[in-house]
């Protein structure tokens, strides 16, 4: 009996400390939008962080960026495929940074992640364009990066406009 191809690469993602991260401690590897089940980590880190002044919360995710930036493009590189669907780490940052501007309620956080989720899929300008052009860990990280600053702006308009 043949061995499936990708089970060595499955095994590679989740025993190589890279990998393991760039693939969302193995969310990236779901069989249907990696990228949103890859996006939940960034929920969970940003409830555990909810006790933290905002400086420490701003803090983790300049921290988020700066090792994702290499993690995702070390990872590309072994992979040998740039920015491959299973890489998450982009998302986990994002919908982190995305929480920074909800109030912890689960509505706003549900929100906060189709906002998300929605400016990644559509990719409206320039995201699109950062995501074509840029390659390597900077790219792999920036059109995420936008995607959540478009979402963080509607929440904060929104909540300017209601509140």
């Amino acid at each position: 009996m043949m061995s499936d191809p990708a089970q060595p690469r499955i095994r590679e993602i989740l025993t190589d400390p890279v990998h393991l991260l760039a693939f969302g401690f193995g969310t990236g590897l779901a069989p249907k939008a990696p990228g949103t089940v890859g996006s939940l980590p960034g929920v969970l880190l940003a409830w555990l962080t909810l006790p933290l002044p905002l400086a420490w919360r701003l803090a983790i995710g300049l921290l988020l960026i700066v090792a994702g930036i290499w993690i995702c493009g070390e990872s590309s590189r072994r992979i040998g495929v740039n920015d491959h669907g299973g890489i998450v780490w982009d998302e986990i940052t994002g919908m982190y940074l995305t929480l920074l501007v909800a109030p912890p309620q689960i509505a706003l956080w549900a929100l906060s992640f189709a906002l998300f989720r929605l400016f990644d899929i559509w990719k409206p300008w320039p995201i699109r364009e950062l995501d074509h052009r840029l390659v390597g860990g900077a790219g792999i990280m920036l059109d995420d990066l936008v995607a959540a600053l478009y979402a963080a702006l509607i929440l904060v308009l929104g909540g300017r406009l209601t509140g």
